[in-house]
């Protein structure tokens, strides 16, 4: 039986390419939705272009949640990846989708986590704080920014010279190798 990915996306969406790539053949689990709550998300034209099915949710379809929950009921969702989706879930979408939601965030949580902690905001704390390792964390979505169940952190050096950029590079090499395959693992345990 085929696994139904929709992926939430806000922003550039390297990530979500980068999964829907790695999914492209697999006769297990299919990228059937793309997401996003921005207008100006280059990841529904890194969708289109990989040929799934992309859509745009204005603020208050997102916070309402029942006509989102309604397409992801009927394209037959099965589990929700965000990916660099900034914006909180509906509680009838969490409710719906209990273990079968997740997120990546750039930093090891609980450091560097929340409300506004994104990108290269969060490269910057990382930096400020003199930290020696930094890494990605993924984890369960729930009604808290960055708060969900963690099922596993990956750790990369942070260097003396370091600029948010080179440690943005490296943490995004990260999530590129092994979100994929977390999810993949996840969905067919």
């Amino acid at each position: 039986m085929v696994k139904n990915i929709a992926i939430l996306a806000s922003g550039n969406g390297t990530n979500a390419e980068n999964i829907i790539q790695h999914f492209y053949e697999n006769e297990h689990i299919c990228v059937k939705l793309v997401l996003t709550n921005s207008q100006k998300a280059f990841a529904l034209e890194r969708a289109r272009k990989l040929g799934v099915k992309c859509a745009y949710f204005s603020k208050e379809f997102w916070a309402e949640g029942s006509t989102l929950l309604t397409m992801l009921k009927a394209e037959k969702i099965d589990f929700i990846v965000l990916a660099g989706f900034l914006a909180r879930i509906p509680d009838n979408i969490l409710k719906a989708y209990p273990n079968k939601m997740v997120n990546i965030h750039p930093s090891l949580l609980p450091k560097y986590g929340g409300k506004g902690m994104y990108g290269d905001k969060v490269h910057q704390a990382v930096l400020d704080s003199g930290d020696t390792e930094s890494g990605i964390t993924i984890h369960y979505t729930n009604e808290h920014y960055d708060e969900g169940q963690i099922i596993v952190q990956y750790r990369c050096e942070v260097k003396p010279d370091d600029t948010f950029v080179t440690l943005a590079n490296r943490v995004h090499a990260l999530e590129y190798e092994y979100y994929p395959k977390v999810i993949e693992r996840l969905l067919l345990e």
